[in-house]
């Protein structure tokens, strides 16, 4: 039988498992896989300039925990993390921070 291609996720969930595992992480302590996967999966995807700073400098929104270029210096995105096991992403989604975040930021085409 042939063995599969691990890809960025495959990755990403050996590298979140082995964080969990070490029991003392904080949410800041999974950005480097976190950015790591961002990256790889958008090499593999054919952008091979995109580029992904974790704990970028504040912006007039606040200080999102990711901001992903388009390799030519245009900003394309930002990303808000939460730790591995938070409960309820709904009511995350609506709180004060993410509301700033999307009034800040809107969704570009």
């Amino acid at each position: 039988m042939a063995k599969l291609k691990a890809g960025p996720l495959h990755e990403y969930l050996k590298t979140l498992f082995a964080v969990l595992s070490q029991g003392d992480a904080r949410e800041e302590s999974f950005y480097p896989a976190l950015a790591k996967l961002f990256s790889d999966s958008a090499q593999e995807h054919g952008h091979v300039d995109v580029r992904v700073t974790a704990q970028p400098k504040k912006t007039e929104g606040g200080n999102p925990d990711f901001r992903v270029w388009d390799g030519k210096q245009h900003i394309i995105g930002y990303i808000e993390a939460k730790r591995p096991g938070e409960d309820n992403l709904q009511i995350i989604s609506e709180t004060e921070q993410l509301k700033r975040y999307r009034r800040t930021f809107p969704k570009r085409r």
